[in-house]
């Protein structure tokens, strides 16, 4: 059995946010839309079930890490590829040969505080996450030792 990883996954509030995630049915969701070959391979080759997430509001005030989620399925291919009525339709995708992969995660804890961009930013042990070097990244991996430090951040009372 493989080790247990974690990922930081990140999303718009205004186009879903971890609200939206903890409303689903079974407070699951698809994890679709994805169009970044990086974020596209974690899904289709890496993430397995039990996985942790980071939720990282993108494109906010503040900018922010604000709960967790777990990957409760595997990757599969992103039906929403080859639907021209999505928002994130490509005709180069198709069924029989699908491009994009997207994976199934539920919540888990809403954090009791946001932990920002700019504290991840100063918080020693977490200056090499791939969010500060790399913020483009819609879905980045994440340490055990930053995953802990996170949680302990957004566990503490502001």
């Amino acid at each position: 059995m493989a080790a247990k990883r974690y990922w930081l996954m990140k999303s718009e509030p205004g186009a879903y946010s971890y609200s939206h995630l903890q409303k689903e049915e079974d407070q699951t969701a698809e994890w679709d839309g994805v169009r970044s070959y990086t974020g596209r391979n974690y899904m289709r080759d890496e993430m397995k079930i039990g996985d942790g997430v980071l939720f990282y509001h993108s494109n906010a005030k503040p900018n922010a890490i604000v709960g967790t989620a777990v990957v409760v399925q595997e990757g599969y291919p992103d039906d929403t590829a080859w639907d021209p009525d999505s928002e994130h339709p490509d005709p180069k995708s198709t069924p029989d040969a699908p491009i994009w992969y997207m994976v199934d995660i539920k919540a888990g804890i809403e954090l009791k505080r946001p932990v920002t961009l700019q504290e991840i930013r100063n918080t020693k042990g977490l200056e090499d996450m791939v969010l500060v070097n790399n913020s483009r990244l819609s879905i980045q991996s994440v340490t055990k030792k930053q995953w802990d430090r996170i949680l302990k951040m957004g566990m503490e009372q502001s």
